[in-house]
């Protein structure tokens, strides 16, 4: 059973795993050329930067936030107490907005990987696969 569709993968999937193990096993080393090939494209680099310069900032600033959270908690109580209004304090305010920034920066992320990563990403996938069924018919 062969698929045209990228991402198809017939062995996570259960089925022909005898076939699709020796095709594997007949055409690994130039598969493995055609994704070294891949991983080498001016294409592929940009992807990788893009995801980057997204997410190491990203991560940073996230950390940072948490990191400042949790030390003034502990390192200064009396300011984490001081009521904003009513019940509510300081400290209940910085935790609410723990999960408003998780939640802040997971729309951010897929937006950005919807935007500037998955068209790119899905080319070089197509790219991928149609280089190594060339190499497979080449093979054969």
């Amino acid at each position: 059973m062969r698929y045209d569709d990228p991402w198809y993968d017939a062995i996570a999937a259960g089925w022909g795993e005898s076939d699709v193990a020796h095709a594997r096993d007949a055409a690994a080393p130039a598969a493995a050329d055609v994704y070294l090939e891949v991983q080498r494209s001016a294409a592929f680099q940009e992807v990788r930067s893009r995801y980057r310069r997204f997410v190491v900032p990203a991560v940073v600033l996230f950390l940072s936030w948490y990191v400042a959270y949790v030390v003034t908690a502990t390192a200064a109580p009396g300011l984490m107490a001081r009521p904003v209004a009513g019940a509510v304090n300081v400290a209940m305010v910085a935790g609410l907005g723990q999960f408003l920034t998780t939640f802040l920066l997971t729309w951010a992320y897929a937006r950005h990987a919807r935007l500037r990563r998955d068209r790119a990403a899905l080319e070089l996938r197509w790219t991928t696969q149609e280089l190594a069924r060339v190499t497979r018919s080449g093979a054969s």
